[in-house]
């Protein structure tokens, strides 16, 4: 049958009207909003939860009429990937939509720590906000639309290759594969980097800190020494061929393997936050003109005038469109 009156709540589900009857499929809190009593169905849901999957409850015509499943397969290697990641001490948190139950038993099978649940897609760049004024610095990786607000939000974003181009363009480093074992690698290769420039930085210095001295005469009263010119030129280009040496050892670099298993965790820290406390910061939000998506302008990665009124967008693909046709969203 052919849906009417179709409506989409964002993070809840949806409502319409089919063949003349009011059709609700969402999360429980969706059919409690509308007045529907989903305690008979809330037992299967809470079992499946326990396994690890999403439930999705129905209602028809204000009366339940039946939950189902869905479930986010677990890839073979995330496990390993985030037992690598807490390996390098890293502390890994997920960030998810699903309800309690259901986030609680995927992050106790993949290994995860700390998990923020039944996150509206609006509010994950707040949750990543968060993180950052408990003093950290969060990397955050994505792959969906509802994921680009957060992405630009984090200190460092990550992107999956087989992800939508939004969140490709809002993050800073993008995964060629879809797989987490990326995530370990540019970690590992990061900090070699890293470690390669402060050696670096001593090879370029070490020369001139020892050599300046010796040519201004500072050994001349002592032991008559003085720098040859000719020692000096040669030591420039030693300090030259050291860096550039030491910087091409980076071609070498070969990324660790993943530990053969994952670490599961039989405790879990999960929290959720009520979304009505966050009511005043919501109404904060305004919507992408190209998306659609809901953003906070003080996060937004790009903003524009047109006709006396300012835009605001979650990424610069979103911008770039709007520039190139402005009467077009603006409408």
């Amino acid at each position: 049958m052919e849906p009417r009156e179709f409506d989409s709540v964002t993070g809840r589900g949806i409502e319409a009207t089919a063949d003349g009857r009011a059709v609700l499929v969402g999360t429980r809190q969706l059919l409690a909003e509308r007045g529907v009593d989903a305690s008979r169905p809330e037992a299967d849901g809470v079992r499946l939860a326990k396994l690890g999957n999403t439930a999705i409850y129905a209602a028809v015509d204000g009366k339940p009429a039946g939950v189902v499943a869905v479930a986010d397969t677990v890839k073979e290697h995330s496990p390993r990937a985030v037992r690598a990641l807490r390996d390098l001490g890293l502390e890994v948190a997920m960030i998810t939509g699903d309800n309690r139950r259901t986030a609680e038993a995927v992050a106790r099978q993949v290994g995860i720590g700390r998990v923020l649940a039944e996150v509206l897609p609006e509010d994950k760049a707040a949750e990543i906000r968060r993180l950052q004024d408990e003093g950290k610095l969060v990397a955050m990786v994505g792959d969906g639309i509802n994921d680009a607000p957060a992405l630009a939000q984090a200190d460092v974003g990550i992107a999956i290759g087989t992800g939508t181009d939004v969140a490709i363009e809002a993050a800073d480093v993008t995964l060629i594969s879809g797989a987490l074992d990326g995530v370990v690698t540019s970690v590992g290769l990061s900090r070699a980097t890293m470690r390669n420039i402060r050696q670096n930085l001593f090879f370029a210095f070490v020369y001139n800190v020892l050599g300046i001295p010796v040519a201004a005469g500072a050994l001349y009263a002592a032991t008559g020494l003085l720098l040859n010119p000719m020692i000096a030129a040669a030591a420039m280009a030693l300090s030259s061929l050291s860096v550039v040496t030491n910087a091409n050892r980076l071609r070498t670099y070969c990324a660790p393997s993943l530990p053969a298993r994952g670490a599961p965790l039989d405790g879990v820290d999960v929290e959720v936050h009520e979304h009505e406390g966050r009511k005043e910061e919501s109404m904060a939000t305004v919507k992408d003109p190209v998306c659609g998506m809901e953003i906070d302008p003080a996060t937004a990665a790009a903003s524009e005038e047109y006709e006396g009124r300012t835009y605001y967008f979650c990424s610069e693909s979103c911008h770039q469109r709007f520039v190139a046709a402005p009467e077009q969203f603006a409408a």
